[in-house]
């Protein structure tokens, strides 16, 4: 066999198999490198996009949470000065109370008095007749001398 012949036929078969990669496996190929650069293209954007939308909403997320720390910082005066405002209700309430139990006190203590001066009244009356019995040496009636009795102690 001849060398050159030999190449040739290689030359040949190597031609038509490059015709026939060109023609029917290389568009399939092409094709599938461009789906898979667009699809590469696609997660690229998508990405970036992502990482645009992750800042604005780390943004948002820190702006939302100095919003609710001042929001809690605002309930926390309110209910600060509501307890304050309480205590002081409740103080004013425990005045008034003390105030009532005082006087309520006060007029009890005046009835006591009241009554015991009735009773010092009586008592002073029922001395004043013994006294007057012995310095008498009779027996004063009360009933006959209630009249007098009672002026008696009226003045004292």
């Amino acid at each position: 066999m001849n060398i050159n012949l030999t190449m040739l036929g290689q030359l040949i078969s190597f031609v038509m198999f490059v015709v026939f990669c060109m023609k029917f496996v290389w568009p399939y190929i092409g094709e599938a490198m461009r789906e898979r650069q667009k699809l590469i293209a696609t997660g690229l954007d998508n990405a970036v996009a992502a990482e645009m939308k992750l800042e604005a909403a780390s943004a948002s997320a820190a702006t939302e949470l100095d919003d609710a720390k001042k929001q809690a910082a605002e309930l926390i005066v309110q209910a600060r000065n509501r307890a304050s405002q309480i205590v002081e209700d409740a103080k004013g309430q425990g005045r008034e109370e003390a105030d009532r139990i005082i006087h309520g006190a006060q007029a009890e203590i005046d009835q006591e008095i009241s009554r015991a001066r009735e009773e010092l009244r009586a008592r002073v009356g029922e001395l004043a007749i013994e006294g007057a019995e012995k310095i008498l040496e009779n027996t004063i009636n009360q009933a006959e001398h209630s009249e007098m009795l009672n002026r008696l102690s009226a003045q004292l």
